[in-house]
């Protein structure tokens, strides 16, 4: 795992895109710093932090048919005299096919009719584990995608990671804030990328330059904020910045747009690696567009009063 806190991950991830102009390459870099950073150091005890620290780590949370949502997922982990055996089904799991080891998301207890959910230590080598080929998602290349099949998986009690029941409230829900913080670099290197690009292109004409003089401007703005979004994150302070996080996601999609325009405007031939840069933006802000829409729009309800 990278040293220093996430913003060594995020700055990392914005020069692999960048230079690349890959999402996916900086995704498949990146993303399993992230799991770890999040889950196992931050969770993890002395004996789970020395196992899996070092090693590549992903997140299983999301079911087929009914992704994160809490009241559906039905993948449940049961105690026995050993510890917990685990049956379910997972998919969309981010660069699982090279993982060591699996942070599964299950239902220990049912209160009130509510579930509880706890997090798990799965190695990839769990006997009744068995990845599953998703060839349907194959967004953000060369970043691979499987699903997850758990047949009374037997894992030792010591595989529980934190607090039992509270893996919903204190795991899944604030990761994809933090996500989406270190993902901001992600995208500010795809926008650099493409200025590039542009710039090399080299047309002078006056529509043109202020075109371009407007991205680079908003992706300065973006930089900025992002920076400030990611430096809150290490101080442990992500929710001060939550209304700027969505802002950024907003200012993504109008830098997106103009990106756009300006190819159809002023590109005399079809570059195919703008379009893969444009084509991967678009995906990354598609990405749990509901729960970031339902963030935008309680901003405007608090306006309302």
């Amino acid at each position: 795992m990278s040293e220093g806190g996430y913003k060594a991950i995020a700055q990392a991830k914005a020069a692999l895109a960048e230079h690349s102009g890959s999402l996916g390459s900086a995704s498949v870099a990146t993303g399993p710093q992230v799991v770890a950073k999040f889950f196992i150091a931050g969770f993890g005890d002395t004996e789970q932090r020395a196992a899996w620290l070092n090693r590549s780590a992903s997140v299983a949370i999301s079911e087929p048919r009914v992704g994160a949502h809490p009241k559906l997922l039905t993948t449940h982990a049961d105690a026995t005299a050993d510890g917990y055996r685990i049956s379910g089904e997972k998919a969309w799991v981010t660069n699982g096919p090279s993982a060591d080891v699996f942070v599964v998301l299950a239902v220990t207890a049912v209160e009130d009719g509510r579930k509880r959910y706890s997090a798990f230590l799965v190695p990839r080598d769990t006997p009744g584990l068995t990845l599953k080929e998703m060839p349907e998602y194959r967004a953000l290349q060369p970043s691979q995608h499987c699903g997850l099949l758990l047949s009374d998986c037997q894992v030792p009690h010591a595989a529980l990671l934190g607090a039992a029941g509270m893996a919903y409230e204190a795991m899944a829900l604030p990761f994809r804030d933090v996500e989406d913080a270190v993902g901001t670099f992600g995208l500010l290197g795809a926008f650099r990328h493409l200025l590039q690009r542009f710039g090399a292109q080299g047309n002078a004409d006056e529509p043109a330059v202020l075109a371009l003089g407007g991205m680079a401007a908003l992706t300065a703005v973006f930089e900025e904020a992002a920076d400030a979004v990611v430096t809150a994150l290490d101080a442990g302070a992500l929710e001060q910045k939550a209304a700027v996080l969505v802002g950024l996601r907003v200012l993504a999609a109008e830098l997106l747009q103009r990106a756009r325009s300006y190819g159809e405007m002023f590109m005399p031939e079809a570059d195919t690696a703008i379009a893969t840069v444009l084509a991967d933006v678009e995906t990354s802000l598609s990405v749990a567009r509901g729960p970031r829409a339902a963030r935008q729009a309680r901003l405007g309800v608090a306006l309302l009063g």
